[in-house]
């Protein structure tokens, strides 16, 4: 693990993280069961490798909606079918 990450990021993720949280007025956008509503990090609606960074596509979060969400990217597996007993 680099340096940068131990630290939660690049300087410059940090500040652009700041920057949503402030935006979003310290709130976490996603509400999911169990939020805490104090924001702290910001979660990418959708997947990094397609908008990167953009502000546009980030949103505040507080950890506990931002994990529970994961990666935009990565759809949920099909349901596979049940045999029964």
């Amino acid at each position: 693990m680099s340096r940068d990450w131990k630290k939660g990021g690049t300087r410059q993720w940090r500040r652009l993280k700041a920057e949503i949280i402030a935006r979003d007025g310290g709130r976490c956008q996603l509400q999911l069961d169990g939020c805490t509503r104090k924001a702290t990090t910001a979660h990418h609606t959708v997947g990094k490798t397609i908008t990167g960074d953009n502000p546009a596509y980030l949103v505040a979060a507080c950890e506990h909606c931002n994990l529970k969400v994961g990666d935009p990217r990565r759809a949920d597996p099909d349901p596979k079918p049940w045999g029964g007993w």
